[in-house]
């Protein structure tokens, strides 16, 4: 039997250093952290934001973020089941409702710092490259709010609906580091952007190609995936003009809590409804009443 040396012995455990508890459950990229959050030394105290957008299976979380010693700090935050309050109840989760989280958070942003009326973005989304620019000429020009998208563990593939979300916050009058490369229409071939293609994303033309093709090929499958569609009127035809209202009623007010019937639609709608379906406890007199009645009941 050949000799094995022994190589995780005792003088190897009591060097050994585990990793951070995120890092071991996965959750985040320490590599891509520190870089993202590291200043400038001669930028001493000068915060640095990240727009951190996340997707869940029925959510969209987009916040910005500053880094602090003590933890991370989130300034602004926005989420797609918001987007009720602006008239889109359906497909909260896909490319066009990515973009509008990102044009919503841009706007809060922007209105916080009182900045909206200087940066106002791209008002009539067109699919084109844009980044923005300072406002004014000189000594008196404005610098735009400077955000860097963190993508976290995402794969950040051609066309991914996390762009979405980085191109509504740039068109929304923040200024985030990007390129073209990613998005829905570019070609890697000629390394041009198709603005057309980019813009039917944007107000969810490939959602209504879909529901065309699913209408004519397979109608009982188009009434499973598209019910509550099919249930307020909304038709193929209908989605570009319901994204372009969505985003006219964002730019008019982004902290918008209500929708046109004044039915709450935001975060606080969503907590009030649970609260309808949560178990009251009950108090000593009323389980002893219980009890009794049951002693009663068996005696009987």
């Amino acid at each position: 039997m050949p000799f094995t040396k022994l190589k995780k012995n005792s003088a190897y455990f009591s060097r050994y250093q585990v990793k951070y508890a995120r890092r071991r459950s996965g959750k985040t990229d320490y590599y891509a952290r520190k870089r993202l959050i590291t200043q400038a030394k001669n930028k001493y105290n000068a915060p640095k934001y990240r727009l951190v957008v996340r997707f869940t299976n029925r959510d969209i979380i987009a916040q910005i973020v500053t880094s602090e010693i003590t933890g991370d700090k989130v300034i602004v935050a926005a989420y797609c089941h918001e987007l009720r309050a602006y008239g889109i109840e359906h497909g909260l989760t896909n490319w066009a409702a990515a973009y509008c989280v990102g044009l919503l958070i841009a706007r809060r942003t922007l209105k916080k710092f009182e900045l909206d009326e200087d940066f106002a973005g791209v008002e009539e989304a067109d699919g084109e490259y844009k980044v923005t620019e300072p406002a004014g000429e000189g000594d008196e020009a404005r610098r735009p709010f400077k955000a860097y998208l963190d993508v976290g563990l995402a794969r950040t593939s051609t066309g991914a609906r996390i762009f979405g979300a980085m191109k509504g916050a740039s068109d929304g009058g923040l200024l985030i580091p990007h390129s073209e490369k990613r998005f829905p229409g570019y070609d890697i071939e000629s390394k041009e952007l198709d603005a057309e293609t980019l813009r039917k994303y944007i107000f969810g033309g490939h959602v209504a190609e879909y529901m065309e093709t699913l209408a004519d090929d397979d109608e009982e499958r188009y009434k499973s995936q598209f019910q509550g569609y099919i249930d307020d009127e909304i038709e193929a035809d209908g989605l570009e003009e319901l994204y372009s209202e969505a985003h006219s009623q964002i730019r008019a007010d982004p902290f918008k809590k209500t929708d046109e019937a004044g039915e709450k639609k935001g975060k606080d709608h969503w907590k009030e409804e649970s609260k309808k379906y949560k178990q009251i406890k009950s108090t000593k007199e009323e389980r002893d009443a219980r009890v009794q009645e049951k002693i009663k009941a068996l005696s009987a």
